[in-house]
């Protein structure tokens, strides 16, 4: 008799060892969880969908005698001229004095620019209007017919495009 009551004790110290073992399943799948929810939360949180530039498309055409750089907007997005920047390097060397658009008299420049890079025009630059500059001949380079003209336009720090030719 006495070896039937050993018995159920030895079953009843087995099935409590055994119970313990769903909880920390739980507890280990729950903290997986939640490990794994952090992980995607500031793997979200890190890669933000900013807006980058305007997405638009433009011409370049360069006059080599009369050392006027003239960009066409063509098509896309309108571009917020006060946010533009442009910077022409010609035969890969940038010019001394940039373009500081929009403007109206800049060293670097013979007069005033023609279109959207004026001050006294609209501040959007659209599909189908153009507009240029003409480098004095004290900004240096100088350029001439047959130079190559790269013309980059950035909005915010934006790159917008990079537009290159040939002056004619």
């Amino acid at each position: 008799m006495n070896g039937g009551v050993r018995g159920a004790s030895s079953n009843v110290r087995d099935g409590a060892t055994r119970g313990i073992s769903p909880v920390v399943g739980v507890v280990v799948l729950i903290a997986l969880t939640v490990c794994l929810a952090t992980v995607i939360a500031v793997g979200v949180g890190a890669w933000s969908l900013e807006a980058g530039g305007p997405t638009a498309a433009f011409d370049l055409s360069v006059d080599g005698e009369q050392s006027t750089v003239a960009v066409e907007h063509v098509s896309g997005d309108p571009v917020d001229v006060g946010q533009l920047s442009v910077v022409i390097t010609v035969n890969d060397e940038e010019l001394a004095d940039q373009p500081p658009v929009p403007f109206v008299g800049a060293d670097g420049f013979v007069g005033t620019p023609n279109g959207p890079f004026n001050s006294a025009t609209d501040q959007e630059w659209r599909a189908g209007e153009r507009a240029s500059v003409t480098v004095a001949e004290e900004n240096d380079p100088g350029i001439e017919g047959g130079d190559s003209v790269t013309v980059t336009l950035t909005v915010d720090g934006d790159r917008v495009a990079i537009l290159e030719t040939t002056a004619s």
